[in-house]
């Protein structure tokens, strides 16, 4: 529960603290280690809760949207992470599609092996590459919600012999400021 409540605390003090912002508040719940052709089982299970904070665009023609989210895993020794990266919207009625890239620090152990399989299901690097895509619709003028796909892994750049990667998927709502 601290660890929650820290992250929590850390991203309403950041975006407090930066008034001139008129971004996007956004939370959700995901499924975590959800088996996908892009993972391999790393034996965590769990719900994530996570919390993140969309900047207004740095690019206006482009609608380039920075971000920065932390998500919190249930489950005692689940990997938690908090990172950063650019999102983009694309609407096509009243349904959007928002793709994501970013870098995630996380807490896993550096060394885990699977005690039935033998292999290693670490991350393989602390710094993993954060690809992410959701859809979505809006509910009320300021509200929006989200399905959404966040993919943690090194994508076999920061070790290229250790990549099992972790998929979480879930829902989450979004309040534009």
């Amino acid at each position: 529960m601290f660890r929650i409540v820290a992250l929590a605390g850390a991203i309403t003090s950041f975006v407090v603290a930066a008034p001139a912002f008129a971004g996007e508040l956004y939370g959700g719940v995901y499924k975590h280690a959800v088996d996908t052709p892009f993972t391999l089982d790393t034996r965590e299970d769990g719900v994530d809760l996570q919390l993140g904070y969309r900047f207004d665009p740095v690019l206006p023609l482009a609608r380039i949207e920075p971000y920065v989210f932390g998500s919190v895993n249930s489950e005692q020794g689940g990997t938690d992470f908090v990172g950063g990266g650019v999102s983009r919207k694309f609407g096509f009625g009243g349904v959007f599609v928002r793709p994501g890239v970013g870098l995630v620090v996380h807490n896993a152990p550096d060394l885990r092996v699977d005690p039935l399989t033998g292999l290693r299901t670490d991350l393989g690097s602390r710094v993993l590459f954060a690809p992410e895509i959701a859809i979505g619709m809006a509910v009320a003028p300021r509200l929006s919600i989200e399905a959404s796909w966040v993919h943690i892994s090194n994508a076999r750049l920061f070790d290229s012999q250790q990549n099992p990667g972790i998929d979480m998927i879930g829902v989450r709502a979004n309040l534009r400021l």
